[in-house]
């Protein structure tokens, strides 16, 4: 039976250790992946309504997080908004749409909440399924004026973004240390931290912004 409800503290450590496993040189020699997620809950930002696990036959497969992020406009009206991330499915159990589910599923309860709005990065190709587009076609830029490539905006309520130039900033428990997520990677049961070639590929996208 496959369920949908709020993560409980019981399974901290089980999406903890999903997350280190899933991540684990994936992006970088090692991951900071479940260090976010174990400071992220005791955040400010942290939404918990928005925290969900998914269960099969009462085994946690898979989850996603939220916090708060905000627009502002050249005009310095500010916006709230939602960002995702992590969200990790167990790896037995990808491309089966179990992520998908998740998504949706807290897409709905946000919706309820008064939330209109979803800024991630991620590579394109596992979200634009789900809604999600390419900033530049929300005019949505970070510092500099630039459009990340790996920037992707949901609208949970269509036309609210009505065209306007808006600045993206996310929380800044997003903003990992990596030698504070190394120090914590320590104290776990060692896993050795090598290159792969999935490094390079999130290296291009991560450094790649449209004109």
């Amino acid at each position: 039976m496959l369920t949908i409800r709020n993560e409980e503290p019981r399974d901290y450590e089980i999406v903890e250790r999903m997350t280190r496993n899933s991540f684990y040189n994936l992006y970088i020699p090692g991951c900071m992946e479940h260090y976010l997620v174990h400071i992220m809950r005791e955040h400010k930002d942290f939404i918990p309504e928005l925290d969900f696990v998914l269960e099969l036959d009462n085994k946690v497969v898979g989850y996603i997080m939220y916090t708060r992020a905000t627009l502002t406009d050249e005009k310095g009206n500010m916006k709230h908004i939602l960002t995702f991330g992590p969200l990790c499915i167990e790896a037995d159990y990808q491309r089966k749409g179990y992520g998908k589910l998740l998504m949706q599923h807290s897409f709905e309860k946000a919706v309820s909440m008064g939330y209109d709005t979803v800024v991630i990065f991620g590579m394109p190709c596992n979200y634009v399924s789900s809604g999600f587009v390419s900033c530049k076609k929300h005019n949505i830029c970070v510092e500099g004026e630039k459009f990340p490539a790996a920037m992707l905006v949901k609208e949970l309520k269509e036309g609210v973004l009505d065209g306007r130039r808006w600045y993206y900033q996310d929380s800044p428990v997003m903003d990992v240390s990596l030698e504070d997520a190394l120090a914590y990677d320590d104290t776990l049961p060692q896993k050795e931290r090598k290159y792969t070639y999935a490094q390079d590929t999130f290296y291009i996208m991560s450094h790649s912004f449209l004109e």
